[in-house]
This record gives C-alpha cells, structure tokens and sequence, in this order.
C-alpha cells in the first residue's frame, strides 16, 4: 500500500470517476462542468477564490480559474480537466475509478492529467497558514484533448496574469522547455457513385483518397528532409494518417471518402504554411480526376512551444529536479500561456508512454517527489 494520505487517495478517486472525455465525435463528447464544479468547491474550502469561465464556443465546457493571495507576480498551476475517450473493453480495471496495484495508479486522467489536481491540493495545504507575497493561480481548462478551446478563450481574455506558469504534463518530473506544434485536418473527397459493374457509371472517391494518401506519404518525406532539429527524439516533423471512412458497400462505386491525418511541427513552421501547401498539393491531384474535395482543419492548431531565453521559472526547475530542460513531441497549452506574457514550462508527474492507451497509470514513486517540487516551487514564487 501507498504511503499517501487518504485525502489524495480520495481526491485522485473523484476526479476519475468524474468522466469528463472530449471527443470531435458528438456522440460520445462530454461537459467537464462535474470536474470543474468538485475542484471549484475543494479550492474554495481552502480559500481559494474562484472564478468559473465558460468557453467561447461552447458554455458545457468550463474553464476555471482558482487564486490564493492577491497582486501582482505569482504562480500558474495549469492543467486540463477532460480525457481522451476509451474502449472500456480493453482495460483489465475499472477506469473510471482508483486502482492501486503493483506501484501504480490506474484511472482514465490519473497521468493525462485529471491526477495533477489533488497532488496541487496535497502540496499547498499545509503552506495555507504562511504569508503568500504573490498569488498562487490553479488553472483547470477544458477541451484540451480536441480543440484547446479553454486555453484560447482565455488567452483571448487576457486571463489569468501572473508572472510564471507550471502545465503539469506528464513529463516523468522533467522540466520541458519546448515541444511540438500539432495541426489536424480532414481531407473529404466527393465523387460520384454507381453500380461497381462499370467503372464509367461512377467517379471513385476512394481511388482518388489513395492517390491523395500517396501523395501525403511523400509529403511526409519531403518534411523530413526539410525540417531537423537535434533538440527532439524524433528530430524530423511527423504526419501520421490516423482514420480514414468511406464507400456503403462493396457492389457500389464509392462516391465519398474522407481521411483525418495530423502533423507534429518542430519549431520554426508555421501552421497556415503547412496547410496551404497540403491544400496546393490536394488540388493538383483532385482537379484532373473531376473529383471535390473540402479540406478543413479539426481545429486551429496548436504551434510549437519554446520556453523563453534565460528562463527563471526554468532554471529552478532544473536546479530542484536535478534535470535539464528537455523536449517533447507532444502539444501542450503552453503557447496560449505564453500569449499572456508568462514565463511557462512543462513539469508534472507521469508519463506520456502510460496517457491515451488501456489501463492508463501513473507511478506511484513520483507522487510525493512532485509534492515537494510544487511546495518548493509555490515557495520561491508566492511565499
């Protein structure tokens, strides 16, 4: 058994329980609103005013915006309150609640990143009772799985302000000074259906979406000889072809086809470029087979994220970790957080080889070393 208190223990088991997956399937996205409502009344009860903020494009997505002290300067602790979805089938626990075993907590979110709430809660508790020079800020956003809609409302507000922001990502307690960009797209083609007996009766969507496949297969390559950048894993941008749908049946010419795909962008490319260039290369093919085509983003975007030069917040990460800035190829709301003029970095407990996948952990072992990080780090910048 863990050595953590019961509090933690129970927090970390509501927020999972409370589902709150984001999806751009209608069917199965949900209001994180029941996260936002038990982390508002756990903050209040520490004396934490808080502030609800519903996004701009959909009110059942709500933002929340929890501070301790008053004045200029402090601290952002940031994270997001919505999941990825899941096939419930494929866990061996019952993901929607707290499972201890063998080191480990399981939970949908307990890594990406619901968990990173309780553990703020277990780390300012007991420094309630001190003077707080600066303001300590929770952010608990919304949609960040589908569209960081959260994170873009409240850029666009101009909220919150302070002088530094902590995303707590999983980053296996590292401190991350850059990642990715992310961009994902839907390419629909419409041709003509008819009896698959006479390939004349019709226009095949699908025999063009393999062209247009093929033609973003050599993208990819192209891509990578263009772009490098030593300060990743995968030094080169990615472009993976995630789903593809179309057709009705085998005996009819397939009059409709469409392919979702992203891009992870290294620093220095720009979204709008890309997508251009995509669209460009879509049309070239698409125009001599008479076939339609709408090209459209799933959302804006995300660009890649680099910590300021001669980053304060990021030299005592490094200093209380033991740890360099690393990178990342995954997107964070760090971009957004930095449109408000704060010092950001990635920095929280977990894993992102444990997050989007089956029976979703967290370590143990790094709970109560991010404890001590965060009250170290809320002592330097509030205290």
């Amino acid at each position: 058994m863990s050595d953590l208190t019961q509090a933690l223990l129970g927090r970390l088991d509501q927020v999972i329980n409370l589902a709150s997956i984001s999806s751009a399937n209608p069917a199965i996205d949900m209001s994180n609103k029941a996260v936002i409502d038990y982390l508002a009344n756990e903050f209040e009860a520490f004396g934490f005013s808080c502030e609800l903020v519903p996004c701009a494009l959909d009110e059942g997505k709500i933002n929340l915006i929890a501070s301790y002290g008053s004045g200029p300067g402090g601290l952002v602790l940031a994270g997001h309150t919505d999941t990825v979805p899941l096939d419930e089938q494929l866990w061996s626990v019952d993901p929607f609640h707290l499972t201890e075993k063998d080191g480990r907590f399981y939970g949908l979110g307990v890594t990406d990143m619901k968990g990173f709430f309780p553990v703020i809660m277990e780390a300012v508790e007991p420094l309630l009772d001190k003077e707080f020079k600066e303001p300590l800020i929770v952010l608990a956003t919304a949609d960040e799985e589908t569209s960081m809609q959260g994170a873009r409302t409240l850029a666009e507000m101009g909220k919150p302000r302070a002088r530094s922001a902590i995303i707590g990502e999983p980053s296996a307690m590292q401190p991350v000074r850059t990642h990715k960009g992310i961009m994902m797209d839907t390419v629909r083609l419409l041709g003509e259906s008819g009896h698959s007996s006479d390939p004349a009766l019709g226009n095949n969507a699908l025999d063009a979406m393999h062209a247009v496949i093929g033609d973003l297969i050599e993208f990819r390559e192209e891509l990578k000889a263009r772009y490098h950048n030593d300060l990743f894993a995968i030094p080169y941008p990615t472009l993976n072809l995630g789903s593809i749908h179309g057709g009705d049946n085998p005996n009819r010419i397939c009059g409709h086809c469409e392919l979702e795909f992203d891009v992870r962008l290294t620093p220095g490319m720009h979204i709008d470029t890309v997508r251009a260039e995509i669209r460009d290369r879509i049309t070239s093919i698409t125009d001599p087979l008479q076939i339609q085509f709408e090209f459209k983003p799933i959302f804006k975007g995300v660009p890649a994220f680099f910590t300021e030069e001669n980053s304060e917040l990021l030299r005592t990460a490094e200093e209380l970790t033991g740890h360099s800035g690393t990178s990342v190829a995954f997107a964070t709301e760090g971009p957004f957080l930095q449109q408000l003029d704060m010092d950001t970095i990635i920095l929280g407990p977990g894993n992102i080889d444990q997050a989007h996948q089956p029976d979703e952990y967290m370590s143990i072992s790094m709970i109560n070393p991010c404890i001590n990080l965060l009250r170290g780090l809320i002592g330097r910048h509030c205290l």
